[in-house]
């Protein structure tokens, strides 16, 4: 694998991080299956680039593009928790409705940004070319992330999250509001994912309506294979493993479709990315296994 294409799957493998550090807060610290990620992604995408062709700052592009993946990540939880339709029922609707929502925010199918400035031609020094500036830029957004949300889920707020998830009787106990706790958690988790999606925008040169499709599973394969790198229930490790996951799939990914004796294609990203995850899904069940014979 040649430098550009390991730095290309550092890159994706960094940015997919942030929607892998949401679908964490959903999938595990609420236990909220959300397939809105596959409509927030491009929902990101969409309204940075949207702003960025009609010349507004790209940095207020981008947290316009949190906002807006909050709000869809908002309307799922609100859809559960007033309206008490089912989780995972309400997550697809709202998956289905931001299809259009995006076509709206376009115009069109696509948005291009060939020529127009963004955060990485902002923050690139001259003397670095952009293949390696972008993530360099990238590894300090996601440490930043990282280290946020690892302070706020030690706060009595995350806490009340995390329980809320854990165990929602108790901690209405307990006194939380839980209902409450499940918006702002779909919130956070939906923003991160509508921050990647701006990201992913800037970086590819573009929005496309099809750029969302397959997100949560790539966001759950890297949970899972973080998971399986380093198990632990600590928050600060556990978001830890999931960055580490998301750029070892990625890398792993790269790496396949990179070498020839394999035969790979583009076209084949799935069959691989479904191959991985089985292989993820399977390791911690192999190592059971072999520690219950080792009893």
């Amino acid at each position: 694998m040649s430098l550009f294409s390991l730095l290309g799957a550092v890159e994706i493998g960094l940015i997919f991080s942030l929607v892998a550090l949401g679908v964490y807060i959903s999938f595990r610290l609420l236990r909220f299956p959300d397939l809105t990620v596959d409509g927030s992604f491009p929902l990101g995408g969409a309204v940075c680039a949207i702003l960025i062709a009609n010349g507004t700052n790209p940095w207020i592009a981008t947290l316009a593009a949190m906002a807006a993946g909050a709000a869809a990540g908002l309307i799922t939880g609100w859809l559960n928790v007033k309206l008490k339709i089912m989780d995972l029922l309400a997550s697809i609707l709202i998956m289905i409705a931001l299809y259009s929502v995006n076509l709206r925010i376009m115009g069109g199918p696509n948005v291009p940004l060939i020529n127009d400035t963004t955060l990485f031609t902002l923050l690139q020094p001259e003397s670095i070319p952009d293949y390696v500036a972008r993530p360099m830029v990238l590894f300090v957004v996601v440490v930043l992330v990282k280290l946020l949300l690892d302070w706020f889920f030690a706060t009595e707020r995350g806490l009340a999250i995390r329980a809320t998830g854990s165990n929602a009787r108790m901690a209405r106990a307990q006194g939380v509001n839980t209902g409450g706790m499940v918006l702002l958690g779909m919130a956070i988790s939906n923003a991160l994912v509508g921050l990647a999606g701006a990201l992913f925008a800037q970086t590819q040169g573009g929005s496309d309506i099809s750029m969302g499709i397959g997100t949560i599973v790539i966001g759950l394969a890297a949970v899972i294979v973080g998971e399986s790198i380093l198990p632990s229930r600590r928050i600060a490790w556990a978001t830890l493993a999931v960055v580490v996951g998301a750029i070892v799939y990625r890398f792993f990914i790269a790496a396949a479709l990179n070498s020839d004796f394999i035969g790979l294609k583009a076209q084949d990203l799935n069959l691989v990315t479904a191959a991985l995850v089985t292989v993820a899904l399977v390791i911690p069940q192999i190592k059971r296994k072999l520690s219950n014979r080792k009893v």
